[in-house]
């Protein structure tokens, strides 16, 4: 079992010694801290026994540099409270333990520091102020241990607390993407920039292809170390440091995260279950500008309250929107911390919901609040999750990259639980596009309702255009959904989509005795005109006079023969009959069988098509068009 334990409390309660004391080594590396004697950054150490090994955060106790606690604390699997037998609980000692429990840390010891220095009933006193600071928290009933550095009494009950301890945490969730929080970064000479930070979740193999996050870019992992030994992978719940290829050190800062490529994404707005803790001054309010700390990065937002009264009370919960001022990188159920803005102190923490939210209305407070308490429940269904993150794009979907990023799971993780919303009829896949049932439904029964307006609008028509249809009904969906639709159609035996057009399957394009009247007096009329037809309304009128039909549904009637062949389209104001355009272009070539150099000029052309220049003109056009003719000057070679 690979553990994380953090250390927690008030500063020179003797943290670092106490790790000193576990593992022999000094978390304390940087020489500031060296001078001043206190911890000002992280510090890490390992400890070892049979299968088990518990790495160390220790964490600094001063208030000025809780941020650095945070950063570390974000990763712990376990906590030791150290409070100095000869002070007590003191401001820090609880700070750090409400920002423990905000963080949903549940496993823990309490351990009673420079025992040496105070009489066993001073130690009953501190133990009674402990056991009141942890009432009903994680930490109640947990092993309250007195010990001392200087004489090391104790210290071995420490680290056997400590180890039975590491057997009661369970494993990391297995089906997160894989995140690696920074929480140092520096520069080996020969090797380049180094990272290090506690594995989150997933693995890291030495020469896999990473992405840093936000805005880090790719890189290769040039070498991996666990605990300070060299490893081909490193497994979630580890300390891990990497070697990368691909980015200078300067690049790369704590807060960033190293993550598998595409697997997530930045945000800039999350929302967020959180709970005020109840001594605070004051509740949190919408506008209110705060630090929120996650993972190892601090950043400053704004926050709206998710509820009606717009402000939320000490020692109550509930949903929040965080809107931060520069991009982070955060998943669904992390854990975060918001501080005061000026001046700094803890006033709430909780988890993140919706990692890629955005600002909504008020009047969609209702839905959102609905949809967001079900994200919250713990019961709630990977497949239904899925849904729920669906939600929002409506008929638009998304593709399975854009859901790694919604969920933060990995791949093998996502596509499970997508197959099971699909097989629950949650959800609908269309070509790698996934979208809600109810969205897909709405858009089949908007298509269907459309083609049957366009019988009922035009029953002569064989039936409306595909791209029409799609512009009408969803032209802001994927064309991948909008042909799922279609097929799913047909399939149901509703509609039939042949080629460009999509019309009812029940429909029938049948005329009546007057309609086929109309259409056989047009077809006769253009046959009959050859090529000196008459204009199209003089036609109609012809067409229609012997009919109870108006001109206006003889038009109709003509559309059917323009799309049919029979009537030939040569111009906005000429159409000839097939019959008549097939005769011309055999007339036109064996003349040019006899022309020299196959030629033939428009007055040639008049005379050998019967017609007059008004429609000599628009004649040629179109068989230039055809590619019977080319334009050669002001004539024409015959092909």
């Amino acid at each position: 079992m690979n553990i994380i334990i953090g250390t927690a409390g008030h500063i020179d309660h003797g943290k670092t010694s106490l790790v000193r004391s576990l593992t022999g080594v000094d978390a304390d590396r940087l020489p500031e801290e060296k001078k001043r004697g206190i911890t000002i950054d992280l510090g890490f150490a390992e400890l070892s026994e049979g299968d088990d090994r518990i790495g160390f955060v220790d964490v600094p106790g001063h208030e000025r540099f809780v941020k650095n606690m945070l950063a570390g604390a974000s990763g712990i699997d376990a906590v030791v409270l150290v409070v100095a037998a000869d002070e007590g609980v003191m401001p820090q000692t609880r700070e750090h333990f409400d920002i423990c429990r905000l963080l949903d840390t549940r496993h823990g010891i309490v351990v009673l520091t420079k025992s040496d220095l105070v009489e066993s009933e001073f130690i009953e006193l501190v133990e009674a102020d402990v056991a009141e600071l942890v009432k009903g928290s994680f930490l109640e009933g947990a092993p309250v241990l007195s010990a001392s550095t200087k004489t090391d009494d104790g210290i071995d009950e420490v680290r056997k607390a400590l180890f039975e301890l590491a057997s009661k945490v369970s494993a990391r969730p297995a089906e997160a993407s894989t995140r690696l929080h920074i929480d140092r970064t520096f520069s080996v000479k020969g090797f380049g920039a180094v990272i290090t930070g506690t594995l989150a979740s997933g693995e890291i193999t030495n020469g896999s292809e990473m992405e840093l996050m936000p805005g880090g870019g790719k890189v290769r992992v040039r070498g991996v170390q666990t605990y300070g030994n060299d490893v081909k992978t490193a497994f979630a719940g580890q300390r891990t440091a990497v070697n990368l290829g691909g980015i200078d050190h300067a690049d790369v800062e704590r807060g960033m995260v190293l993550a598998g490529p595409g697997s997530l994404s930045p945000t800039q707005i999350v929302d967020c279950e959180i709970e005020v803790l109840k001594d605070s001054a004051r509740p949190i309010r919408s506008r209110q500008r705060v630090r929120v700390h996650f993972g190892t990065v601090e950043a400053l937002a704004r926050v709206e309250v998710l509820n009606e009264e717009r402000q939320i009370a000490p020692g109550q919960k509930d949903l929040l929107q965080i809107r931060f001022e520069k991009p982070v990188t955060g998943i669904p159920g992390e854990r975060l911390i918001i501080r005061q803005y000026s001046p700094q102190f803890t006033i709430a923490g909780g988890r993140i919901l919706d990692a890629h939210a955005r600002k909504r209305r008020r009047t969609e407070l209702p839905l959102l609040r609905k949809r967001l308490l079900e994200l919250a429940e713990p019961d709630t269904s990977w497949p239904r999750r899925v849904l729920i993150q669906l939600d929002p794009f409506g008929f638009h979907g998304c593709d399975l990259e854009k859901l790694r990023a919604l969920t933060g799971l990995k791949k093998d993780s996502l596509i499970a639980a997508v197959e099971g919303a699909v097989e629950a009829s949650l959800i609908t896949e269309a070509f790698g596009v996934y979208l809600p049932k109810t969205a897909f439904e709405k858009l089949t029964a908007a298509v269907t309702e459309r083609v049957a307006r366009h019988h009922k609008e035009e029953p002569l028509s064989s039936g409306i255009a595909r791209e029409t249809l799609r512009e009408q009904t969803a032209s802001k969906a994927p064309p991948e959904v909008f042909r799922k639709v279609l097929l799913e159609l047909e399939a149901a035996g509703k509609l039939s989509a042949k080629g460009d057009t999509v019309r009812s399957s029940s429909h029938s394009s049948e005329l009546s005795s007057d309609e086929k009247a109309v259409r056989d007096n047009l077809l006769s009329l253009y046959e009959e005109s050859g090529c000196q037809v008459p204009t199209l309304a003089d036609a109609l009128k012809q067409a229609s006079a012997s009919t109870p039909l108006d001109p206006g549904h003889a038009r109709k009637i003509f559309q059917i023969l323009v799309n049919g062949g029979e009537i030939v389209k040569v111009s906005e104001d000429y159409y000839f009959s097939r019959k008549a355009i097939e005769r011309l272009i055999n007339d036109v070539r064996e003349y040019a069988g006899s022309a020299e150099n196959r030629l033939i000029g428009v007055p040639e052309f008049k005379e050998v098509a019967g017609v007059s220049r008004k429609y000599a003109i628009p004649l040629l056009e179109y068989l230039d068009g055809e590619g019977i003719t080319r334009r050669a000057g002001n004539q024409r070679i015959v092909l």
